[in-house]
């Protein structure tokens, strides 16, 4: 199936195979329709996974697959990216790492480079009322002043470190309801990540720095450290999803 989806403000050209879609998304949706009727009350989702496996892509296909169902209940698919500190902050304080200090703004899309307290006092509100949920603009690359009201029967949120089993990060998971995690090889996200630098305009030399600088690291960390989740999926060599 294909279809056409605003990612990150660019509508963008998705394809999803009828496998993929009869197989794994639809039994996603009817659990968590269950779920959510079993709980009677706002059903809090965290779709996490290493950046290049499409966990974006993938929420908001499974919004568009879950609008199109005869149901009661309403589905929003938001991104944590909205929480990441501003420009101003980014630019001007610094992380520690083995002895040697570095701009925040260099290691953009870390832990570290979250404003991980509001995102914690949001998730907490969202449980039981709306809350005003910020957004990322790609276009300016940074935190937008605007942002969207949160309060759909279902809301899955997506974002690399939700389950990341670290200090103050594993409080996050005291606020989920069901967890889905994309697993994938290292070396299939090697070659996705810096493809896709590649067409953002870097060089395939700078794209391979900053992978190996950047997105490598966070591909790692992700990997290495996350709570177990309910449902796993695999991005395959051939980039599809299957049941991990």
């Amino acid at each position: 199936m294909e279809t056409m989806l605003n990612i990150n403000g660019f509508m963008t050209k998705v394809s999803y195979s009828e496998k993929e879609i009869q197989t794994l998304f639809y039994p996603i949706l009817n659990e968590l329709i269950k779920r959510r009727k079993e709980k009677n009350g706002r059903l809090i989702v965290y779709l996490a996974a290493p950046p290049g496996t499409g966990k974006t892509t993938l929420s908001l296909f499974l919004k568009k697959l879950f609008d199109q169902l005869e149901t009661p209940y309403s589905f929003q698919a938001l991104s944590i990216d909205g929480f990441h500190y501003d420009r101003d902050y980014l630019t001007s304080h610094y992380i520690t790492r083995n002895g040697t200090e570095i701009l925040l703004n260099n290691v953009k899309g870390s832990p570290e480079s979250f404003n991980l307290e509001a995102l914690t006092d949001t998730l907490k509100d969202l449980r039981d009322k709306p809350v005003n949920w910020p957004i990322y603009d790609r276009i300016i690359h940074d935190v937008s002043e605007e942002t969207i009201t949160a309060d759909a029967d279902i809301v899955l949120i997506e974002g690399n470190w939700l389950l990341l089993n670290e200090e103050k990060w594993n409080e996050l998971e005291d606020y989920c309801d069901i967890s889905l995690f994309i697993e994938a090889d290292q070396e299939v996200l090697k070659q996705r990540l810096i493809n896709r630098k590649i067409r953002g305009g870097l060089s395939p030399e700078e794209a391979e720095i900053f992978y190996r600088e950047s997105d490598g690291k966070n591909v790692e960390r992700v990997l290495r450290n996350h709570f177990n989740t309910d449902i796993v999926l695999k991005l395959t060599s051939k980039e599809e999803l299957v049941k991990g």
